[in-house]
């Protein structure tokens, strides 16, 4: 039943993308329901989660050391020293994964049933919506490199494919392709990793290099580990990691991914795509374990990140740039703990993020919805009453992401402080930095929520944005948003409260489930620390709080005449992202069209134009110089098959002397 889980979502694709394709006439093809399409296409999805649901109850039965179910689909690579199946394999680290994915995703597709309401093609929609589902069931079931590879490869082309979806808009178009590029950049550090371990190792199979890895850990193995290409390997794909996971430097793909519509930034940000570096990186922790050098770099960047995405989160306008930079910050944390050899704290990141940050997305899909297509949270306000539904849910997720408890993201941001700290690879500085981006993030997140939810409404003189997906609303005023949407909110916030009970401290289930995969002896888990453990739990709280507390007294009774009163050069750069973009520009995008151009005209026109020309030219003269031999006349034939005849006999004559 293992290959199910990704057949499922495949065979949405295929259908809806059949019935857009060629289910109807021409004329009629736009006018397809979003409810036909949205329930099959959420029906597949659903029936993946059910088997996800009954391989973890199978996993959940056996021992812990015998905890996985493999299942080769059909022989793949056989090609010298290349034997590889293409196979699935799920355990103890992988079935959450796909539990997260399925289970938010299903959320996810009832919920666009709703919001693609009055799209006009939303049979393409929810087929590219399975086919992202599909790559990333392909990406954590995978038994090997090469078939992480593939999903991870889907996903990208499926995020180009989403977050470009209306794309006769040219800013929407543009932020697919920069998705598309930044993500292939990545991807090259990736498949160099890929290949350094195969020259190294001559496997590409998980389980065969865990093996390797451990038969050489005993002391007095058989077999020799170069550290250093270990080191090279880890930093090769944590290039592939900070393209899909979007961290500096390759991060500024993901807030433009924003033009996709909602459901496609709460798929992508929440439960899938941009986590597939964690898995990764947790997939193969007897890596990096090895590596203090990789581990480090990982720790660091994720930390950097984390604080540097939550500057710019606090001076954006767009609800939905302010959650993209929240989860380049989330994501930030991640890799902290992954650096810091705390691979159980960041999974269990992931899963309770996937809760709260999908909460929070189409929480922010529902108040667009609402609010006729505004996006600017400076034109907001006062939502409580006239969204209470989505006001209720939305909070839930705002708090879980601040860290309050005992709400989830409260659980894994302290676990994931903690070990920054105590870890032998942490550090007091690397804890500094997390912490004070926990408070920089209870800070923003409770700018948006006040300036969206509370205080009086500033949205009197509200006009409908022409983004190329009107929802038909008049301009009668703001509405809750239809049972399609409201019910993912409200199981989504459920899921935010009590998510953290999976991983209490010193009483983790969570820990003890992944022991399988992530050996308890390579976790960063510090004995004889509890007064401290519990003392930094309360500044971290206590700086959470003094965020929120900052923010509600800044932003409770904001004037939209205020907007333009804030800080002057420093707010002004974080606004403006720390002028990234415009860098890139000017070092990066700018030098390659410059450079493309002059081999246009000069390499390509010039040179490789007339080189094809020249040859059409010789083509050309040759046939008109070999017509003049064809003159119909018999006897001018004979002639020539004679002295054919002769040279052929004078040559062979000539060899034979």
């Amino acid at each position: 039943m293992l290959a199910l889980i990704p057949l499922f979502p495949l065979i949405g694709f295929l259908i809806n993308g059949s019935w857009y394709l060629f289910g109807q006439a021409p004329e009629g093809r736009q006018k397809a329901s979003s409810q036909v399409t949205g329930l099959i296409g959420t029906f597949f999805i659903f029936m993946s989660f059910l088997v996800s649901v009954y391989l973890f109850l199978q996993l959940f039965a056996m021992d812990g050391e015998h905890r996985i179910v493999q299942q080769v689909v059909f022989p793949w690579i056989y090609v010298g020293a290349v034997h590889l199946d293409f196979a699935f394999r799920v355990d103890s680290l992988s079935t959450l994964f796909t539990l997260v994915i399925t289970g938010v995703g299903t959320l996810i597709h009832i919920y666009s049933i709703g919001y693609m309401s009055h799209d006009e093609t939303p049979g393409k929609f929810f087929a590219y919506l399975n086919l992202f589902c599909f790559a990333m069931l392909m990406l954590v079931l995978g038994a090997s490199l090469p078939i992480l590879f593939l999903g991870w490869e889907g996903v990208g082309l499926c995020s180009y494919l989403l977050i470009g979806y209306w794309y006769t808009d040219e800013d929407k178009a543009k932020a697919g392709k920069k998705a598309f590029v930044v993500n292939r950049v990545g991807d090259l550090g990736f498949l160099l990793g890929m290949f350094l371990i195969f020259s190294t190792f001559g496997t590409l199979d998980f389980e065969a290099l865990r093996s390797l890895l451990a038969e050489a850990g005993h002391i007095g193995g058989a077999v020799r580990i170069d550290l250093e290409a270990v080191t090279a390997i880890c930093l090769l794909l944590f290039v592939g990691c900070m393209g899909k996971s979007a961290q500096i430097p390759l991060y500024v793909w993901l807030p433009d991914a924003m033009a996709g519509p909602t459901p496609v930034s709460a798929l992508i940000h929440a439960a899938t795509m941009v986590t597939s570096g964690i898995y990764m990186i947790a997939r193969l922790n007897f890596f990096y374990s090895l590596s203090p050098t990789a581990l480090s770099v990982v720790a660091t960047v994720g930390a950097v990140t984390a604080f540097f995405a939550a500057t710019i989160a606090i001076a954006q306008k767009d609800i939905k740039k302010v959650l993209a930079y929240s989860t380049v910050s989330q994501l930030g944390y991640m890799f902290l703990a992954c650096g810091v050899g705390a691979y159980t704290a960041g999974v269990f990141h992931v899963i309770t993020h996937a809760f709260f940050k999908a909460l929070l997305f189409l929480g922010a899909g529902s108040v667009i919805h609402g609010m006729h297509e505004e996006q600017n949270i400076l034109k907001m306000g006062g939502l409580r009453s006239k969204m209470p539904k989505t006001f209720l849910t939305f909070a839930i997720g705002w708090l879980a992401i601040c860290g309050i408890p005992p709400f989830s993201g409260f659980f894994s941001k302290d676990e994931i402080l903690w070990q920054a700290f105590s870890s032998p690879t942490g550090s007091t500085l690397l804890w500094g930095l997390g912490a004070v981006t926990a408070v920089m993030t209870a800070f923003y997140m409770t700018r948006l929520f006040t300036l969206t939810f509370l205080g009086t409404p500033r949205f009197e003189g509200h006009e409908e944005h022409g983004h190329g997906h009107d929802h038909g609303h008049s301009k009668s005023g703001v509405h809750e948003s239809p049972t399609f949407m409201t019910l993912p909110l409200q199981i989504l916030a459920i899921l935010s409260a009590i998510g953290g009970l999976l991983s209490i401290p010193h009483w983790s289930w969570l820990e003890h489930w992944l022991e399988p995969v992530i050996p308890v002896h390579e976790m960063a888990a510090t004995a004889g620390h509890s007064d401290m453990e519990w003392i930094l739990m309360a500044v971290s709280v206590i700086g959470a709080i003094c965020g929120i507390a900052w923010a509600l007294q800044k932003y409770r009774n904001f004037k939209p005449e205020a907007a333009g009163a804030e800080p002057g050069a420093l707010y002004q750069a974080m606004e403006e992202k720390w002028y990234v973009d415009e860098i890139y520009d000017a070092l990066i995008v700018k030098p390659i069209h410059r450079l493309s151009e002059v081999l246009w005209k000069v390499f390509d026109i010039q040179i490789i134009d007339r080189i094809v020309v020249g040859f059409g030219r010789i083509s050309l003269w040759s046939g008109e110089t070999a017509r003049v031999m064809q003159t119909g006349s018999i006897q001018v034939y004979a002639l020539m098959l004679l002295i054919g005849l002769i040279a052929t006999a004078g040559y062979l004559i000539y060899v034979w002397v």
